[in-house]
C-alpha cells in the first residue's frame, strides 16, 4: 500500500526551476502545491512551465507576505520543498 504525501513546492531563489521541479513532482500520484513568496520572473520559461502546471492542476497560492499562510502550508504538507 502507497502512502499518499502532500508536497508542497516554495520558489525562492530559482524560482523558474521550483516550478519545472512541481511539474515533474505530478508525475507521481501525490498532490502536489506551489506557494509563491514575491513575484514570479516574466519569459517564455515561465510561461511554459506555468501553462503545464495549469493543465495538471496543481494550486498555486501568492502569499505576498502572508506569513501565517505560509506556515499554515508548510504545516499542512508532509514534505516541502525551498528551492
Amino acid at each position: 500500500m502507497t502512502t499518499v504525501k502532500r508536497i508542497l513546492v516554495l520558489p525562492i531563489d530559482k524560482k523558474v526551476e521550483a516550478l519545472r521541479m512541481a511539474s515533474g513532482l505530478t508525475l507521481l500520484d501525490d498532490p502536489v502545491a506551489i506557494a509563491v513568496w514575491g513575484d514570479l520572473p516574466e519569459g517564455p520559461e515561465v510561461a511554459e512551465q506555468m501553462e503545464a502546471l495549469e493543465f495538471s492542476e496543481v494550486p498555486m497560492s501568492r502569499l505576498h507576505q502572508d506569513v501565517e499562510l505560509l506556515a499554515q502550508q508548510i504545516i499542512d504538507s508532509d514534505v516541502v520543498y525551498f528551492v
